[in-house]
């Protein structure tokens, strides 16, 4: 596994789900997370996975992740210790038009339902990568978008505040 992460986050404007080969809900919550660093406990299915992420970079491109599958059984049990707030939401994969990339979209819910937001992770930051009709304006660096903040501020709070083109 890399310890590298670099993605790009965009707002979703379009239908996607015609185009996904398949969806996951996902739970997660945050042992803790503060000055940029994270540990995140999350529930993918019937899989748990525990990942420490670092500060992003200047641009917000690029940080430190590190993740481990763990059962089910000790996800479920490091949840009941996280910060408030758990963000639920809908996995849908969708492979990119070149092959190379595939965008995780999700659908959140609960206090963030209405947000749609899809990543894509690269190989180096400056990958090129085509955007598909269904990706709009770029929110990669913009931290309202990150899911540490939004456990904190949902959505539903700061929605009108947003151009999503």
């Amino acid at each position: 596994m890399p310890l590298l992460e670099i993605e790009r986050k965009f707002l979703v404007v379009g239908e996607f789900r015609n185009l996904a080969t398949s969806s996951t809900h996902i739970a997660q919550g945050y042992i803790a997370s503060g000055n940029g660093r994270t540990v995140r406990v999350r529930i993918r299915g019937d899989k748990g996975y525990l990942t420490i992420k670092g500060p992003s970079d200047h641009a917000g491109l690029a940080r430190f992740e590190w993740e481990k599958e763990i059962t089910l059984a000790e996800a479920k049990a490091l949840m009941t210790i996280c910060e408030p707030g758990i963000i639920e939401k809908t996995r849908w994969l969708v492979p990119s038009e070149d092959g190379k990339h595939t965008w995780e979209v999700d659908v959140f819910e609960g206090e963030n339902e209405g947000l749609i937001m899809a990543e894509i992770e690269l190989e180096s930051e400056d990958d090129v990568v085509e955007k598909p009709a269904f990706i709009g304006k770029e929110v990669t660096g913009d931290r309202r978008f990150y899911n540490s903040h939004m456990r904190r501020y949902p959505f539903r709070l700061w929605r009108d505040d947003i151009a999503l083109l």
